[in-house]
């Protein structure tokens, strides 16, 4: 007699053909999501697939147009986050959600304290934050020591031990992993592991398919506001996931042309900043790409601060193809050097300008007579870096903090191309955006070498330094190493160099 049929477990979250509209953009078009309990869900596509507009109709901060949403069975519709959060759902956002100037415990606890005759019950408050602490892997720290006071990492921590004391069913982690070192996801993973052991579904967005590889049990797949694949993890590659997003087989993520270095472009010795970097040396040559490498807080940036004239110089010489010595940002900008900044937002873009504003900001000669700007000209201008790197956009008037973040990325990238700079300094370039972004990058970095410009990249991104880079040199405690040819690197041996434990 065969054996009678199981029900299947009920699903914790069910999301069925979800549409949701922003005038005439359709940013979901009949999305479906499924989420076991104990399970992690990776939700993967390029900037401007739907993955945000989704998780806000999800965490109750969009209502949906149409389409149903169920949470163990039971139908589901929040009205405001509110709600979400006490129907469950968790969600946990790249740009963390605390009051700095409050406790952990009162962050923990924000919007549920324990209250007793109409005032706060501080003992219940210590014992519920304490015991949501643990739960996180923060049993150490003093639940009274101010939010501002931690490390981002620890932040973070405290944002999920704040959907843990809400008893969360589904927990929403966006970019998680973004501002953290290697250790600090290490930590990051096995609490989520530990969350999935006890039947939390978590939802989990990245850019890194490493780590969707690494974390998830299944993926799903958005591609201009459709759900376009899912599949268990295990059973699929990387090229096959990016497939799916970018709706086209990407056969060479990092292409790396021969290339043949060209005169001396760049030459700086003993660069020592206001505190980093302590000593830094390199050359970088005409056509070709120098990566630098190290850990967060290393001295990377400040390296490219205090080159381009951001910051003080306090020793050292630099020199730029015939002209030595300290330059402002506006004079490094005449000896056609342009950088790209780590923080795109606060110091890279001007949001509230145009696209075509925001591309010609650093070189305005010839868009029309005298000092006056026809923004005719300045738009037919802006046209051919849209279409070339490309830019996905209603057209270069578009306000520019209307597009998703690898498009403002390619903006800025384009401000560099417009202005023809020889000398590229990009700082973590792609850094929160898609896949299909980073593809256009790459391509157009290999492409700016074969023109013979002269680029140097920081990021903490191992794999593509070494994908992209001709020689890599790293920084430790603020010393700059001697740069390697890239067929001497490995990432294992990248990190030893950046942890001090092999000296280049």
């Amino acid at each position: 007699m065969p054996p009678a049929s199981q029900t299947p477990p009920t699903p914790r979250l069910q999301m069925r053909a979800v549409r949701k509209r922003f005038g005439a953009t359709q940013a979901l078009s009949g999305v479906t999501l499924t989420v076991a309990p104990g399970e992690v869900m990776a939700l993967v596509g390029e900037n401007g697939a739907g993955k945000s507009t989704l998780m806000k109709v999800l965490s109750g901060a969009h209502l949906a147009d149409d389409g149903e949403m169920f949470l163990d069975g039971q139908p589901y519709r929040p009205r405001h986050p509110l709600d979400a959060r006490r129907a469950g759902v968790a969600m946990i956002y790249q740009e963390l959600s605390l009051a700095p100037h409050l406790s952990v415990m009162e962050n923990i606890l924000l919007g549920v304290e324990s209250t007793r005759g109409g005032l706060i019950d501080w003992s219940a408050m210590r014992r519920r934050a304490s015991a949501a602490m643990r739960e996180v892997g923060l049993a150490t720290l003093d639940a009274a020591t101010p939010v501002h006071r931690l490390a981002i990492a620890q932040q973070q921590l405290v944002e999920i031990a704040r959907a843990v004391a809400l008893e969360c069913r589904v927990l929403v982690l966006d970019e998680p992993t973004s501002s953290l070192t290697r250790h600090d996801i290490a930590t990051l993973f096995d609490l989520i592991r530990r969350l999935r052991r006890q039947g939390i579904a978590v939802i989990y967005i990245s850019h890194f398919l490493e780590e969707v590889q690494q974390i998830a049990d299944r993926f799903t797949v958005l591609r201009d506001g459709e759900s376009v694949g899912t599949g268990v993890t295990a059973e699929t590659s990387s090229a096959q996931i990016i497939a799916l997003m970018v709706g086209r087989t990407v056969n060479d993520l990092y292409p790396h042309t021969a290339r043949t270095p060209g005169p001396l472009l760049l030459d700086l010795q003993d660069l020592a900043g206001r505190d980093k970097p302590v000593q830094a040396s390199l050359q970088l040559h005409r056509g070709e790409v120098l990566g630098v490498a190290g850990l967060i807080g290393a001295g990377r940036t400040e390296m490219l601060r205090a080159l381009f004239g951001l910051d003080p110089v306090r020793r050292g010489t630099i020199r730029v193809g015939l002209v030595q010595g300290v330059a402002s940002p506006a004079q490094r900008w005449t000896q056609r050097v342009g950088m790209l900044s780590e923080d795109r937002k606060r110091e890279g873009l001007a949001l509230n300008l145009s696209i075509a504003d925001n591309i010609t900001l650093a070189s305005l000669s010839g868009l029309g007579p005298g000092r006056l700007v026809r923004p005719s000209r300045q738009q037919r201008a802006c046209l051919p870096w849209i279409e070339k790197i490309p830019i996905k956009c209603a057209g270069p008037t578009q306000r520019l903090g209307d597009l998703s973040g690898g498009n403002q990325q390619k903006v800025a990238l384009a401000r560099l191309l417009h202005a023809d700079v020889d000398l590229l300094l990009l700082d973590e370039p792609t850094r929160g955006i898609d896949v299909g972004s980073k593809a256009h990058i790459y391509r157009l970095i290999d492409e700016l070498t074969r023109q013979g410009k002269a680029v140097l990249i920081v990021s903490s991104y191992l794999p593509e330094l070494l994908g992209v880079c001709d020689r890599i040199a790293v920084m430790c405690r603020g010393r700059l190493s001697t740069a390697l040819a890239r067929q001497d690197c490995t990432e294992h041996r990248l990190m030893e160099l950046a942890t001090g434990q092999e000296t280049a």
